[in-house]
């Protein structure tokens, strides 16, 4: 939880002249949103963290307890897709064509474009702190509740309440551990996709004992409650773990503002303050005062530019924050042509991704079934172990994601943009070939293939985006690039009704042939996420801006 701190002082003034001289590629602020005020601050705050702070206890234990948020989004991602057709037996009656379980995903990302549009854009009005620590709460109680749905609409709404409060945590958790970690760190933030795919694992780990000893037999059209409580204790774990997430991140850990949101602000006193407790945390001295600040900005603009303001109580800055809303933290991100455009084409391909990943891994336990049926094999057992066997190729390809991103890296690969490219071309390429799978060994290889290359692409893709944005607008960028991703991702479960409504009438009419009509309908929303895969990977390579090795405004 977090505390007040002492106004810092310190020994000495900061080398201001020495900080801005040992930035490299200074960027022109206007063409970078931001106003050259805030440029002049974040290049002493940004010297500051590389040169005296440096990575240390405080920036590691952000970096687990921000990977936990990540890891969250994609638990219940993965834990709603993985208990689909326990819960289409139990909850949705073969005569009822009207309901699909589909809902239940078309459900969590309405939440999901709720909770990343509301928490991206207040992290920019009312700070990061708030939307960090709220989130987990909101998905942890919501997710313990959804256990014990009595209905599919009860299901629905609480899928809804759960994406609400992780629908936050990737746009608000990544720009705050950003806006802390040091320039020669920064290849970090594409390290913490592997939590996003440990989330995956987590959620595969969690549901498989459960699916496989408490449910009711694959083959069987209906089951009742009692037969069938595996997925209800999937989601009682599951609810579980993300609320003792919660209970870590703000009562054990004493998180702190962003400094670099303060700044934006006006709040010298305070970002330093943050940055000595953190310099204080990591066990090393820290010269830096407010006064160092102000004379950053006064040596290149003046005195009269120097702007600076009063610390202010959480109530204070909720209350000033939510009665000034409005598109002031928008219209920035499209301040300059080359701006504009690069903003565009982050919220498209995010946009392409969010339809094209949950076409496919959305649904990935039907799939499976439905391909492993084809072959004769319909256990749970062999479906859920196929499902946490690739769950576990997508650790390593974050860590080669960390690899490739850097430039100085001896494994550099043409930087974010290149690499990202290339990763999502293959991600599309090896679901094009899924689809031509014959056998069991080459489901799962080409599975494999694809959840390696998918959390590659996540993982730069992820560093790239708050790093592109400029800090005083970063959490409004990221929001809406994760809303455009939710939204194009609520098409998802439409296409796939559609798609699967052959199926359901197959199953009520016992017509074997509409079966396989059905079955052979169901590759087309994969041949339609590969295609869309391919088109974000063009796209990657149009974006003007690149953040390889470059510090984070």
């Amino acid at each position: 939880m977090s505390q007040p701190l002492e106004k810092a002082d310190s020994k000495a003034p900061a080398a201001v002249d020495e900080a801005l001289a040992a930035q490299e590629g200074r960027l022109d602020p206007k063409q970078e949103g931001v106003s050259t005020a805030y440029e002049l601050k974040c290049l002493v705050v940004n010297d500051v963290l590389q040169r005296q702070i440096g990575m240390g206890r405080y920036q590691w234990e952000l970096f687990v307890l921000s990977g936990w948020g990540w890891m969250a989004d994609n638990i219940w991602l993965q834990g709603i897709a993985i208990i689909l057709p326990e819960v289409q037996r139990e909850l949705i009656p073969t005569t009822n064509t009207s309901l699909h379980v589909e809902f239940a995903t078309l459900s969590l990302y309405v939440g999901l474009i709720l909770g990343a549009t509301t928490w991206g854009i207040l992290s920019d009005i009312i700070g990061r702190r708030l939307s960090w620590n709220i989130t987990l709460f909101i998905a942890g109680v919501f997710g313990i509740a959804a256990g014990a749905s009595p209905t599919m609409v009860a299901l629905c709404f609480l899928s809804g309440c759960i994406g609400f409060g992780v629908g936050g945590n990737l746009p608000v958790d990544g720009a705050l551990f950003l806006e802390f970690i040091p320039q020669s760190h920064q290849p970090l933030l594409t390290l913490l996709s592997a939590w996003w795919s440990l989330g995956q694992l987590v959620a595969s780990l969690v549901a498989w004992p459960f699916i496989i000893r408490f449910s009711c037999d694959p083959t069987a059209l209906t089951c009742s409650r009692a037969e069938n409580p595996g997925w209800r204790y999937t989601f009682y774990t599951l609810g579980a773990l993300t609320f003792f997430m919660f209970v870590i991140r703000y009562f054990v850990f004493n998180l702190q503002e962003s400094p670099k949101y303060l700044i934006a602000h006006g709040r010298d006193e305070e970002a330093v303050a943050v940055l000595h407790y953190v310099a204080k945390v990591n066990k090393v001295e820290l010269n830096l005062s407010a006064d160092d600040l102000r004379k950053a900005v006064a040596a290149e603009l003046g005195p009269q530019a120097v702007d600076s303001r009063p610390a202010k109580s959480n109530w204070q800055v909720v209350r000033e924050g939510m009665t000034s809303f409005d598109l002031s933290h928008v219209r920035p991100l499209f301040q300059t042509t080359r701006l504009a455009i690069n903003t565009s084409l982050v919220i498209w391909i995010w946009g392409c991704l969010g339809l094209a990943y949950p076409l496919y891994n959305g649904f990935v336990t039907l799939y499976l079934t439905d391909a492993g049926a084809a072959f004769g094999d319909t256990s749970l057992n062999t479906t859920y172990r196929n499902y946490a066997i690739f769950s576990i190729m997508g650790i390593p390809g974050s860590l080669i994601a960390c690899l490739l991103v850097e430039w100085k890296s001896r494994w550099a690969f043409g930087g974010r943009k290149f690499a990202m490219a290339i990763s999502t071309l293959l991600s599309g390429l090896f679901l094009f070939l899924f689809t031509t799978a014959k056998n069991e060994p080459a489901i799962l290889g080409w599975n494999c293939a694809t959840a390696l290359v998918e959390n590659a692409m996540y993982g730069v893709l992820y560093a790239y985006t708050p790093e592109v944005f400029p800090g005083p607008h970063r959490g409004t960028g990221d929001g809406l690039a994760s809303c455009f991703n939710r939204i194009c991702g609520l098409m998802a479960p439409i296409i796939k009704c559609v798609v699967s409504l052959p199926l359901r009438l197959s199953i009520v009419l016992i017509e074997m042939d509409r079966i396989y009509a059905g079955a052979a309908n169901a590759s087309a929303p994969i041949f339609v996420s590969a295609s869309l895969f391919v088109v974000a990977s063009i796209s990657m390579l149009l974006l003007p801006i690149e953040t390889a090795g470059k510090a984070a405004m």
